[in-house]
């Protein structure tokens, strides 16, 4: 079975053997995390010649802080890389442009279910499930290394269903022996929860599920989140201050950069502080 620091690494996108896909593929509006308009496979006006970012280290301060929050897994050098054999380029082959972009979708879906199998794997409750895992591990593997044609032809959702069953049987696991503090009863699933401005400072958030649980704004200061499922938590300016995410189930990259911490957060492996969050 591979190591899961290194598909971690893998799933790690190196724009430097990208194109700037997610810069051209996705449409944005203008909000509070971008700062204009942009269609769907138009290159955004801050993307350079060589498909890097030419306001990359000031994001932030220019109005683009969704940017910041976007992460595709590692699927811009796959698709790049792999599903086109480093070229065509979407600049210089307009005419296969849409097949490029249509790729790079599903293989950032893909790629985003790779890293929650591979988190899956890595627990030890996740023991009985172990061949159902891997199997569906190794088939999403299979499918990232398919051609453009095949990739098109993937049924993304019936995957993510799929692998969302799977995925919640290992999250009931995991959680099983866990009670709260002085509490010998398992919490009330929140799962999908309207917890907008909520107030969490302190909280014993322990073997909660908190799966698509709408946590913008909130302030978790000091919480502890050990085996607290966030699968699809939207942790946008969350408070994660001195919080303990350590522990976590299925925390993601763009859920951490969408949310606000400091030296005291605990992440899990694989996970770092984003730059935002200040020095450690």
């Amino acid at each position: 079975m591979p190591d899961a620091a290194d598909v971690r690494a893998r799933l790690r996108a190196d724009c430097a053997r990208c194109a700037g896909l997610c810069c051209v593929a996705p449409a944005f509006a203008a909000s509070a995390d971008f700062a204009i308009d942009k269609p769907a496979g138009h290159a955004c006006p801050n993307l350079r010649e060589d498909a890097l970012c030419g306001i990359h280290a000031e994001l932030r301060e220019r109005g683009f802080p969704g940017c910041t929050v976007f992460d595709c897994f590692g699927a811009g050098q796959q698709t790049v890389q792999v599903t086109f054999a480093g070229g065509p380029d979407w600049r210089d082959s307009p005419g296969s442009a849409a097949s490029v972009f249509a790729a790079f979708g599903v293989q950032r879906q893909l790629h985003e279910l790779l890293w929650y199998l591979t988190e899956a794997l890595a627990l030890t409750e996740a023991a009985p499930l172990r061949r159902e895992l891997t199997a569906a591990r190794d088939r999403t593997e299979r499918l990232t290394a398919a051609p453009a044609g095949e990739l098109a032809a993937v049924d993304t959702a019936a995957l993510r269903q799929e692998a969302g069953a799977l995925l919640l049987s290992v999250s009931e696991l995991a959680r099983a022996g866990v009670r709260p503090r002085g509490n010998g009863r398992r919490r009330a699933d929140r799962r999908g929860a309207d917890l907008v401005g909520a107030d969490l400072r302190r909280a014993d958030l322990r073997g909660v599920s908190l799966r698509g649980a709408y946590l913008i704004g909130a302030d978790l200061r000091g919480a502890d989140l050990h085996r607290t499922d966030v699968l699809g938590a939207d942790l946008r300016a969350t408070d994660l201050r001195g919080a303990d995410l350590s522990g976590a189930l299925f925390l993601t990259r763009p859920q951490v950069a969408a949310a606000r911490g400091d030296a005291a957060t605990g992440l899990p492996p694989g996970l770092e502080h984003p730059p935002h969050w200040g020095p450690r």
